[in-house]
């Protein structure tokens, strides 16, 4: 069984925001652009959370993607 870590209260009371993420990946031999938003805590968990959504919906590795800009959504 795999030991998992406690969770903090600092970890619950984290602000989550939406992203605005634009870039683009390999489709054939082109280069197709894309903007997706995404939830997220911070810029480096919305950039994982992307690589993550992106290569499974078009089984790319995360070399075939790049994000050109991310900033966070006005609410």
């Amino acid at each position: 069984m795999a030991y998992k870590t406690p969770l903090l209260m600092d970890d619950l009371s984290m602000e989550r925001k939406t992203f605005q993420i634009i870039g683009s990946f390999k489709a054939g031999r082109s280069w197709e652009r894309f903007t997706k938003e995404v939830s997220s805590n911070n810029e480096k968990n919305a950039a994982e959370k992307l690589y993550s959504l992106i290569g499974s919906e078009h089984g790319l590795k995360r070399n075939l993607i790049r994000i050109e800009s991310i900033e966070v959504e006005n609410e």
